[in-house]
């Protein structure tokens, strides 16, 4: 009969009662993703369920793209309200789906697993739990949905990327403008494109599943494409999380009068 004695305590490994024989700060990483997680969540949740000051013309923050319902501030449906009945904040309608994306995204997955469970915190440290199922059993079977959860991510990105443009629009909506706003937009969703795009399961989307690289170049290509982007997908999830919050806030600021947009022309 096997024994449930698993992982660093299993009967194969070495005894050592201590918890890790590691001498550097290996804490520092898993605490630092966690202060900033657990603001950024504080924060967005904040911002999702205040159903305000998400919109200053021609600005419309990411928390609240698109705007669907009766509620939202007059010139921020660019997309109708289809979901006029709804009576809670509009950003808790589209908030599901690049939290879902983000939430089930395998790097997002290691360093939550490790800043809030402690499952490890670190390479070569031991974990406080007794047991591991892995992502085999509810709850945390519902990350294999990650790859739909992308396909949404898309369209989401196609959607701020129409914010974009729209932003080149003055508070009139007459085109030609051009301020600090736009700006904080256009590198906000250049990151979510990076970011979603080098996404594993993109990469797997364009290439996975082929037998011959030689008859789908085309695919090949993309492929290598999103590899090499993929390389670098941890500093794009960390800068699009940044990139998000920076342009709430500073709708938030304009929304609320606390600043003035920077015009450029």
């Amino acid at each position: 009969m096997a024994s449930t004695d698993a992982g660093v305590r299993g009967p194969t490994r070495a005894e050592i009662e201590e918890r890790t024989l590691r001498t550097d700060r290996w804490w520092l990483s898993p605490l630092t993703t966690f202060v900033v997680f657990s603001a950024f969540v504080v924060y967005a949740t904040w911002r999702a369920f205040t159903g305000d000051d998400y919109y200053a013309s021609p600005y419309l923050s990411p928390f609240y793209s698109p705007c669907l319902t009766d509620s939202c501030v007059e010139g921020s449906s660019d997309f109708g309200t289809p979901f006029s009945w709804w009576s809670l904040s509009p950003a808790l309608l589209i908030l599901i789906f690049p939290l879902g994306f983000r939430m089930t995204c395998y790097y997002y997955r290691k360093a939550y697993y490790r800043a809030f469970w402690l499952s490890p915190p670190a390479c070569a440290v031991a974990e406080p739990h007794g047991s591991y199922s892995g992502e085999t059993r509810f709850p945390l079977i519902l990350q294999n949905i990650h790859r739909w959860f992308w396909y949404a991510a898309v369209a989401v990105a196609v959607i701020l990327t129409i914010d974009v443009v729209l932003a080149f629009r003055n508070a009139e909506h007459e085109w030609g403008h051009m301020g600090l706003g736009t700006l904080l937009m256009l590198v906000n969703v250049v990151l979510i494109w990076l970011y979603t795009l080098s996404c594993h399961s993109c990469r797997h989307i364009v290439g996975g599943r082929l037998r011959h690289f030689s008859k789908h170049p085309v695919r090949y290509r993309l492929w290598t494409w999103v590899s090499r982007l993929n390389a670098d997908h941890a500093k794009y999830a960390w800068y699009s999380l940044f990139s998000v919050a920076l342009v709430d806030l500073y709708i938030y600021l304009l929304a609320t009068g606390t600043i003035e947009d920077v015009r450029f022309f």
